[in-house]
């Protein structure tokens, strides 16, 4: 294999990317505008909300590694990622469009029982997907650009869920968090099936595995053995607690700092404008660098920049604009490097297992990932109720709590992204130790054929 390039066509590229944007555009809106939703306008209670989508995440311990572990072991004529994302796209449909357009009196039990579904759902479509996107292709580089074009597409779904509320504000005056939920539930349900339709029809699975014939016991021994999946894993679980708290918070920082709820969207915009332009910067630097230390570069520079939002106050929208620039080209290479580094752990396990055990690795990566997105919902709702900050729609807010407000949104982010930094400085499977694990592996492979 040595000094070979594997190219994938860009139409594969294309069609391959185009399922993560639908998904980006539902998931989006869930862990920004839904949290301010149910307790501005539903009137639930911030720790209420809180604990419904950090309890979703109970049932996550069973779903998602099961998920994996069956994924692996599913032999159909039209593959074995294929299917179940065929049969999850209709559930998550379902999910959204009753999450984004509830009944005026929906309650705790409408918003854990949608958001259960929808978890399940996502679990169904993630796994498979991801793991179809590693086994595209063996080579280092390759897979960076495989993750790198998913992550602008992932990049511009969430993009889209603001530009669809824009426009609707801009040209006909509709705003607020309900109006979001309803036309950006809308689109998702018009766009998934196409986008799912087009994935499935036009991207080949691979053949060349060796199906999953171990043990769950072991197959988890064997995961927990593998020391640069656990630095990833933790280092991503870390990074991912920082974002994750900073999400939900942006409606409220804009809304109660700033005193520009009306702008929110646009700022939004600008993050993901920002993160779809770096994505082929911080692939090509992960070329010449590693990926690691791209994803080295990009948690420090987020570090850096994320404190300067503690000088902003009412009036100072403008002034937030170049730090939103900073973070947003920053979180263009949490979208594409991790998940790229993840398929090279994978060859690692396949050496030691002697098998492709894709699902069961990114049931995992999927279960941290919603994980850290409700921790870090939880941590960001459950410290506003500490401080006593009020959510309500004649709410008051004294200087206090409004400091409690910009610092959690500010400076705790960046305590996370600092830890996860140091946790990945010394990461081991550089572009040449990859090298050596597919040469291993194609050695094996070709023994085996004979």
């Amino acid at each position: 294999m040595k000094g070979i390039t594997l190219k994938l066509k860009k139409s594969i590229l294309f069609y391959y990317s185009l399922m993560e944007f639908p998904i980006n555009i539902a998931l989006f809106p869930v862990v920004v505008f839904i949290p301010k939703y149910y307790t501005g306008d539903l009137g639930l209670s911030l720790v209420i909300v809180a604990n419904i989508i950090l309890g979703v995440r109970i049932f996550d311990v069973i779903t998602d590694p099961l998920c994996g572990f069956l994924n692996d072991k599913t032999v159909t004529r039209w593959g074995r990622r294929k299917p179940w994302i065929a049969v999850a796209t209709p559930l998550m449909m379902l999910s959204i469009y009753m999450l984004f357009l509830p009944p005026i009196d929906a309650g705790p039990l409408h918003l854990f029982t949608w958001m259960m579904l929808l978890s399940l759902a996502t679990t169904m479509i993630i796994i498979p997907y991801y793991a179809w996107g590693s086994e595209l292709s063996p080579d280092y580089n390759e897979r960076t650009k495989i993750t790198g074009w998913r992550a602008m597409a992932g990049a511009l779904g969430s993009l889209s869920a603001q530009l669809i509320p824009s426009f609707a504000l801009l040209f006909w005056g509709i705003g607020g968090s309900g109006n979001v939920l309803n036309l950006v539930g809308t689109a998702m349900v018009i766009l998934m099936p196409i986008c799912a339709i087009c994935t499935i029809s036009f991207v080949p699975e691979s053949k060349n595995y060796i199906r999953s014939s171990i043990s769950p016991i072991k197959g988890m021994k064997l995961m927990a053995e593998n020391k640069p999946f656990q630095r990833l894993i933790i280092a991503f679980m870390i990074g991912g607690i920082a974002a994750s708290i900073t999400t939900p918070l942006y409606l409220f920082f804009i809304t109660y700092v700033l005193d520009a709820e009306d702008m929110a969207i646009y700022m939004l915009t600008v993050f993901y404008l920002s993160s779809i332009a770096a994505v082929p910067f911080w692939v090509w630097l992960s070329t010449h660098i590693g990926k690691h230390r791209s994803y080295v570069m990009g948690l420090s520079l987020i570090a850096l920049a994320h404190p300067f939002y503690l000088l902003l106050g009412e009036g100072d929208f403008w002034w937030m604009l170049p730090i939103t620039v900073i973070t947003g080209f920053s979180a263009g290479s949490f979208y594409s490097l991790p998940n790229s580094m993840k398929a090279d752990v994978i060859d690692l396990d396949t050496l030691k297992s002697g098998e492709n055990r894709s699902a069961i690795f990114f049931s995992t990566w999927s279960f941290t990932l919603k994980m850290t997105a409700s921790l870090g919902t939880w941590i960001a709702l459950t410290s506003l109720a500490w401080v006593g900050f009020d959510a309500s729609p004649n709410g008051y807010n004294d200087p206090d709590q409004l400091f409690g407000l910009r610092l959690l949104f500010s400076t705790i982010p960046s305590v996370f992204y600092f830890i996860a930094m140091a946790i990945i400085w010394n990461y081991p499977i550089t572009e040449a130790k990859h090298l050596e694990m597919r040469e291993e592996l194609e050695t094996r492979n070709l023994s085996r054929s004979h």
